[in-house]
């Protein structure tokens, strides 16, 4: 199996100005289909997006429109706040995407998962979508420890998506993966780079790289000393994680894409990922995406 086919590809460059270190704006329709075929003809044979990703449903839907020989399997995400049914939603979004089958339906967040809950109906409404064959996956976004303990627990949810990267790693999240995987979910990572964080210059000084200085020093010198690049340090370290399905990446353009899939399935020593997690932050916060911007 290639490792690129435990790649997942988001989308929200398709429709959005998107990631802390983007200096370019989102993507035109050509340059969209360029950066899927690349991934495609890769490996690559699933995307993450989402409703509130601007128009990056219909740009993939356009894509697919005249690339049906590849068709990608879809993850995408209810919104914060579902304005009507369940089932609209899901109509549209396949509708959208020019897909038959969504691969996955997600909660973006974990409070509109357990609103959704305790709504009369909603999980047996998605349950029939998930027996008819029109949502293979349901699952949901989560941020913290303690929101995937709970997630675990629910029988209708297949998915569990949350961070993990050189800074949110196996020290802090080791234990819930392994747990999550003993109760058959499906695990789905994100932030991999958290947002291009890793890959700023060090002279940065702003509200997020400044409070995590000492640790982005830390893997720079990491990066050097193995003489490892610090984008096959980030991948891989997600990549060889055992526990881990899918890890979500995000990229700015195709060359971005093509550094990446090259990247990709570099086996790192033993000693570089014990490196990786001896490294702990203490206010978890900084590591929240959905935090750093007002």
């Amino acid at each position: 199996m290639k490792t690129t086919s435990k790649i997942m590809l988001g989308t929200a460059q398709f429709g959005l100005d998107y990631g802390i270190n983007n200096t370019t704006s989102k993507h035109t329709q050509q340059a969209v289909n360029e950066i899927l075929i690349a991934a495609y003809d890769s490996g690559v044979r699933c995307l993450d997006t989402a409703e509130v990703y601007g128009n990056a449903h219909n740009i993939i839907g356009e894509f697919h429109k005249y690339h049906p020989s590849r068709l990608f399997k879809l993850i995408t995400k209810l919104p914060l706040n579902i304005d009507g049914s369940i089932d609209g939603k899901i109509e549209k979004y396949l509708s959208e995407l020019n897909v038959p089958q969504l691969e996955g339906l997600l909660f973006h967040s974990y409070q509109t998962y357990k609103e959704s809950k305790e709504s009369a109906g909603s999980m047996e409404l998605i349950d029939t979508y998930k027996r008819s064959g029109k949502v293979k996956y349901l699952g949901v976004s989560v941020y913290t420890n303690e929101q995937a303990e709970d997630v675990m627990e629910d029988h209708y949810v297949d998915i569990i998506q949350l961070p993990f990267n050189l800074f949110d790693n196996s020290n802090l999240r080791g234990e819930i993966l392994k747990k999550a995987k003993s109760k058959g979910k499906i695990i789905h990572t994100r932030s991999t780079f958290l947002q291009g964080l890793f890959f700023a210059s060090l002279q940065n000084k702003n509200k997020i790289s400044l409070p995590l200085a000492d640790e982005l020093s830390y893997i720079h010198k990491l990066s050097k000393l193995s003489d490892i690049s610090l984008a096959k340090i980030s991948l891989n370290y997600c990549l060889q994680e055992p526990h881990i399905d899918n890890v979500l990446i995000g990229v700015d353009n195709l060359d971005q894409l093509n550094q990446n899939l090259e990247s990709a399935g570099y086996s790192l020593p033993d000693e570089v990922i014990d490196k990786i997690n001896a490294i702990y932050i203490k206010n978890i916060e900084l590591l929240n995406a959905s935090l750093w911007y007002p």
